[in-house]
């Protein structure tokens, strides 16, 4: 999934992506990266998504896709369970960045990736060596916080389609977190195939 800005918008100034995910702890639903390229005009209040109100990440979602060039990239549970969380993590970031690069034809000048640790190194398909991790990077840097915006709205939006087919959880809510509602559906109705069934407290209850 993604969107190729019109070259104007780029311009000849340095190319710098900004990546983030969203999903790396809850219990049920995929793991989402975004990777992000500013564009002109650069959207106003973009931050990280966690400092947000839902309505204001709703309204800056739309003006991102429209006026920023960026790439999403969705990994399944059944994959996360199969590489484990943090693999699957660098995995989707790393697709990300793939489709937006590869729909601009042009490498990024520079990858901006929000925590401690870059897929370079972790990742086979990462080909950038000039990526830098930044902790708290979605309150700091603008690229970084569009990407954080776009991946949790994109797997809040999925969670709460996922909701509909498993109403049980309420992941309307809590987008697959652990919180005392999902916990209680899981010991009274079991784990569903979005489950991530290597994260302990879901193996725990479905071994019960």
């Amino acid at each position: 999934m993604l969107s190729a800005t019109p070259e104007t918008g780029l311009g000849a100034a340095p190319l710098i992506v900004g990546v983030d995910e969203a999903g790396r702890g809850p219990l049920a639903g995929p793991v989402v990266a975004a990777a992000v390229v500013l564009c002109k005009p650069c959207p106003e209040g973009l931050d990280d998504s966690k400092r947000l109100s839902s309505k204001k990440r709703g309204l800056l979602e739309p003006r991102i896709r429209e006026s920023c060039a960026w790439g999403l990239a969705v990994v399944e549970p059944e994959e996360i369970d199969r590489i484990n969380i943090f693999q699957a993590t660098m995995l989707a970031m790393t697709l990300a960045v793939t489709r937006l690069v590869d729909a601009l034809e042009r490498d990024p000048d520079q990858v901006l990736i929000d925590g401690n640790m870059s897929p370079h190194g972790r990742n086979p398909g990462w080909r950038w060596p000039d990526a830098r991790p930044i902790v708290g990077g979605d309150g700091k840097e603008k690229c970084i916080g569009a990407a954080s915006i776009l991946a949790k709205e994109h797997r809040d939006r999925l969670m709460r389609e996922a909701a509909d087919a498993h109403p049980h959880y309420g992941w309307e809510r809590n987008a697959g977190y652990g919180t005392a509602e999902h916990m209680e559906a899981l010991r009274r109705h079991g784990p569903t195939p979005l489950h991530r069934r290597s994260f302990a407290p879901v193996a725990q209850l479905a071994l019960l």
